[in-house]
């Protein structure tokens, strides 16, 4: 399920899946879907979440300043307004892809 060129056009993230797939994703989006425990929350040993205070989006919280790759499974989006905490693997990646089409 790894992509075979990720890169960003425009206000997009365009995605070639190595399937021959190939998807764009607003960054907007991307932002907004941060699998971080920061912006989702995180779960206990018992399952119950604990959803992180709501936040505003600055003026820059949609500007992509660059993609890092995380070993063979995920990228790290480093966002304009700072944030860089969130890991997203190849298969949450196409989830959100997917949702977003």
């Amino acid at each position: 399920m790894q992509p075979a060129d990720c890169q960003v056009i425009g206000t997009e993230l365009a995605i070639r899946w190595a399937d021959g797939a190939e998807s764009f994703v607003a960054l907007e989006t991307l932002r907004r879907f941060c699998p971080c425990a920061g912006c989702m929350g995180e779960q206990d040993i018992f399952g119950k979440t604990y959803l992180p205070p709501v936040r505003p989006y600055g003026p820059n919280a949609f500007h992509l300043q660059g993609l890092e790759p995380v070993g063979s499974y995920a990228i790290q989006p480093r966002w304009a307004d700072g944030h860089a905490s969130g890991l997203y693997s190849w298969e949450y990646l196409r989830r959100v892809a997917d949702s977003a089409s």
